[in-house]
Formats: C-alpha cells, structure tokens, sequence
C-alpha cells in the first residue's frame, strides 16, 4: 500500500507539473481523492508511458477492469464476428491465425499475422501464385487491423505505439459524462498518422463514443460514433452498437473446428 500511495503522488504532481499556470485543478483533486486499487494492467512493449498522461493511464486501467480484467482478455483466446456484412472474422489470440470470409466476392483468406505465412481461396480454387498469395495476406493483415480495432479498441488503450492523452471531461453526442481521451500513434499500423477521441464512461467506465481524425493534426473529425450495447462475451465485455452499422455475430469461443484455419471446406 505505500508504494501505491507514493506513485499516486508521483502521478499527480507529473499531472499538475504539465498544467498551465492558472489553469484549474479540479481534475488533478478529483483522481487525487479517489481511492487507488490497483490493476494488473502492464502497458504493451513499446507504448508511450514518458509522453502519455498518468491521469489517462489511470483511467485506461479502469476500462480494461470494466471490460472484464487483463486475465480475462489474455486468457481469451478465439474471437469471431462479422464486420458489417462484409465480412467474417476469426481470430486466434494465441496464435495469430486469422481467418476471413470475404462475403463480397468469392475469396477466403487464411493468415497468421505474426509471420504472414497462409493460404487463398478464390474463384472457386486455392491460388498457387506466390505474388498472389503474398498480396492476399497482406490485404488480410490489413484487415484484420482495421476490423479487430473496430471491436476491441478499448483492450488497445495501452498497446504499442500509443501516446495516450487526457482531453477534459466532457459529454457525449447523447449527453453522457464522460472523461475525453486522445490515442495517437508512432510507428505502428498502416496508417500511424490517425489519431482518435475515446470518451469513457465517468459511471461504467466504457467507452461509450469515439472520434477518427485521419490525420493527428486535423482540428475536427471525420466522424463520430458510439461504443454502445455491451455485453458479457466468455469472460469479457464486447460491443455491437457502432451507430449507423452494427458488429453482428460477435462470438468469444473456446473451441473452433480443428480444420478452420487449414481447410476452405471448414465454416465460420
């Protein structure tokens, strides 16, 4: 307990040392007065702790505890869902095998997203050209990015390459309180110039809305949109509601058929 006390006060005079004179400080006193439980969250290798906000951190171990706990997201391991109606994901946590069923033309894509060997189904047959194939996997790693952060951004808040900032608090599109973050990016993804604005529930803890600014620098949006109709998925939290589009068929599972990720034959 007196180490925790003694980072509190670490963590709030950092905060107070980045506010400008003048500036009030109810923010700062507000999390100073809050009981301090400690979470087991490490940050991923490579997330920016020097340059992000201790207060932001703070509140970004609060979503991961309300989304169902680090344990439970580790020890997650497949995760299915259909990216509005596009396509059908799967994805093993543990392994990084990722399947795709595109659902606009004829094209399965089988990927492991760590060392980007897989497989091709199009057009009726599995492509044999390794230009081809090489291309596929990489459009399926680009996909996989984009569609799975669409889902599980909120376990992402302290991932690699994140710079994570406190905004104020604020209040969504719908009126909800909510303390406002910033995500921006280095050196990681395909696209490390966005940015994005993530509210987080001052009553649950979730998020609630998000922001997509295509470039950090951009002074408004391109759109915004809620986080909303969480439910209890295996042993974590998930979202469907994203506004004008919904996640649909959204699955946490325990087990997948032993040929999923081999055969083209196997369904999602």
């Amino acid at each position: 307990m007196r180490y925790l006390t003694i980072l509190l006060s670490l963590i709030i005079v950092f905060a107070c040392s980045e506010r400008k004179a003048g500036e009030s400080s109810e923010t700062e006193d507000e999390f100073a007065n809050q009981e301090v439980i400690p979470i087991n969250n490490p940050p991923a290798e490579g997330f920016d702790v020097e340059g992000s906000s201790p207060i932001a951190i703070i509140i970004a171990d609060k979503v991961m505890n309300a989304m169902g706990g680090r344990p439970a997201w580790d020890q997650t391991r497949y995760i299915s869902w259909n990216f509005f109606g596009s396509r059908k994901l799967l994805w093993d946590k543990f392994t990084g095998d990722v399947r795709i069923d595109n659902l606009r033309d004829d094209r399965i894509v089988i990927v492991n997203i760590n060392d980007m060997t897989g497989k091709v189904f199009k057009n009726g047959m599995e492509q044999t050209n390794e230009d081809s194939i090489a291309t596929y996997l990489d459009w399926g790693k680009k996909v996989w990015i984009n569609d799975s952060y669409w889902l599980v951004m909120p376990f992402k808040l302290k991932d690699s390459g994140v710079t994570l900032s406190y905004i104020e608090e604020s209040q969504t599109l719908t009126g909800e309180v909510a303390d406002k973050l910033k995500l921006t990016f280095t050196g990681v993804g395909v696209t490390p110039q966005n940015a994005y604005d993530v509210w987080v529930s001052t009553e649950t803890d979730l998020v609630v809305q998000w922001a997509y600014y295509p470039n950090a620098t951009d002074e408004v949006p391109r759109w915004i949109r809620p986080w909303g109709n969480y439910q209890k998925m295996g042993n974590i939290m998930l979202s469907d509601d994203r506004g004008d589009n919904d996640l649909t068929e959204i699955q946490v599972l325990e087990s997948v058929p032993e040929n999923i990720f081999t055969s083209f034959d196997a369904a999602l």
